[in-house]
């Protein structure tokens, strides 16, 4: 089974797969390691971002979607581009999607030793965690 962490910054899409097998995890080191939504209100630039994710999720043979939620209000609120991008990841029509918040993260890394394999960049970290989550 492969999982994909998604982490939403901004426009960029921020992705880390992992693949399970018998117990075993695995980073999967992806050509991609982000997609951006390049102008929020375009709608070829929305199409295009979509087009984008499911690529990636045939290529990668994902089969779920850890993302990482963010705040709704407050000081570290997501703008209105992370609930466009959020909303189509949602709606993507290869994988099945699971909100990862970041107590769970935390605790996750608390109660459990992670490993952060060498290949992966400190950008892509909390995606990567997020993905942990869905084993």
């Amino acid at each position: 089974m492969n999982i994909c962490g998604i982490e939403l910054k901004s426009n960029n899409a921020i992705l880390s797969v992992i693949q399970i097998d018998e117990k075993n995890i695995n980073f999967v080191n992806t050509k991609i390691k982000k997609i951006v939504l390049e102008d929020e209100v375009d709608k070829n630039s929305l199409l295009k971002f979509q087009d984008e994710l499911e690529h990636y999720l045939e290529e990668n043979n994902i089969n779920k979607i850890a993302l990482k939620k963010r705040a709704q209000k407050g000081n570290f609120a997501g703008g209105a581009v992370t609930f466009k991008s959020e909303t189509i990841i949602q709606l993507n029509t290869i994988s099945e999607v699971t909100f990862v918040t970041p107590q769970a993260i935390s605790k996750y890394t608390k109660k459990n030793e992670v490993d952060i394999p060498q290949e992966l960049n400190k950008y892509q970290e909390q995606a990567y965690l997020s993905s942990l989550l869905l084993i």
